[in-house]
C-alpha cells in the first residue's frame, strides 16, 4: 500500500508545473493542488446471500438474505478514549492535475466494518454433508455461527474527481465546492468467521473488487484546511474468502457518510 501512495507523489509532483504570471498581472495562476484527509465514516448495507463451498466436507450451500451492521466504535465509548484506528476511518490522497478545470485523480481508502447482525433467522439451503438440505438457522454464536469483516471490509478505490465552485471569496477567507467522484479497486477484508463451528484462522487478503460513486461538499478555509462531508454508494463483490476447508462468496450495497478534516495546498 505504501509504495503505492510513494508512486502516487511522485508522478504527481513529476508533471507539476509550475505557475507562470500573465503579461500586466502581478498574481501568479494556480494550476495543481495536492489535498490529503483523514475522518470517519457510518455505513449501511444492503441484504446478502453467502455462497459457501467446502468442497473436502461435501458442502456446497448458501445462507440467504442475511442482514449486517456496522461497528463505528463511537457508539460503545468516547471516540477520544481509544485509538484513531479503532473506529471506522478513511483518508483520502488526491492530486488535481487540472485545478481550472477542476478535473483531479485520488485514492480512497475506507476501513469499513461488515458484521453479520447476530440472533436472525437464516435460510440455509443446497448440499450439508452430501445430502440435501432446506432449513432455517438462528445465526448466533450459540449455533456455531459468526461471520466478521470486523478489522476491516475495506474499500480501496482509484477515483476520477471533477469539482465545481458554489462560492469563492477573493480574498479566500472561505470557499464551498462540491466534488462528484467514481472510482474502482479492490477489497481488502479482514475474515473471521465460523460456520458450523468451525472457526477459520482470521486472516488479511485480496478478496475481490468494488466500484463507487461519491458527492461531497468541501469548506476550505484561509487556502489551506478544510473540512468535507461525503454521501457515498458502493457496491462490493467478495470472492475466495477463506473459511475452514474452503471459501465463500457474496456481495452487497453500501450507503456511506463521511465527514473528513485535510490539507490543501495548491503547487
Amino acid at each position: 500500500m505504501s509504495n503505492r501512495i510513494i508512486a502516487f507523489f511522485f508522478l504527481s509532483l513529476l508533471f507539476t508545473q509550475q505557475s507562470f504570471a500573465q503579461p500586466g498581472n502581478k498574481t501568479k495562476k494556480r494550476k495543481h493542488t495536492i489535498y490529503g484527509s483523514w475522518g470517519y465514516n457510518k455505513e449501511w448495507y444492503t441484504r446478502s446471500t453467502i455462497h459457501v463451498s467446502q468442497p473436502e466436507l461435501n458442502n456446497h450451500y448458501s445462507l440467504r438474505h442475511v442482514t449486517a451492521s456496522d461497528r463505528p466504535g463511537w457508539n460503545t465509548t468516547s471516540i477520544f478514549k481509544q485509538n484513531i484506528s479503532i473506529p471506522q476511518y478513511n483518508y483520502r490522497l488526491g492530486y488535481m492535475f487540472n485545478d481550472d478545470k477542476g478535473l483531479g485523480i485520488e485514492i480512497n481508502f475506507d476501513h469499513t466494518k461488515y458484521i453479520i447482525d447476530e440472533g436472525q433467522v437464516v435460510n440455509l439451503d443446497g448440499t450439508l454433508n452430501g445430502q440435501p438440505t432446506n432449513m432455517n438457522i438462528t445465526f448466533n454464536h450459540a449455533n456455531g455461527f459468526y461471520y466478521y469483516l470486523n478489522n476491516g471490509a475495506n474499500f480501496l478505490l482509484f477515483n476520477f474527481v471533477k469539482r465545481w465552485r458554489v462560492i469563492n471569496d477573493k480574498k479566500e477567507r472561505i470557499k464551498i465546492d462540491a466534488y462528484g467522484k467514481i472510482g474502482l479497486g479492490p477489497v481488502i477484508p479482514h475474515v473471521e468467521n465460523s460456520f458450523f463451528y468451525k472457526d477459520n484462522e482470521p486472516h488479511f487478503q485480496i478478496g475481490g473488487w468494488n466500484a463507487a460513486v461519491e458527492g461531497v461538499v468541501r469548506a476550505t478555509f484561509f487556502k489551506y484546511g478544510y473540512l468535507e462531508y461525503c454521501n457515498k454508494l458502493d457496491y462490493a463483490r467478495y470472492s475466495g474468502l477463506k473459511i475452514y476447508k474452503g471459501k465463500v462468496h457474496h456481495n452487497f450495497g453500501t450507503y456511506e457518510m463521511v465527514l473528513n478534516i485535510g490539507v490543501s495546498v495548491p503547487l
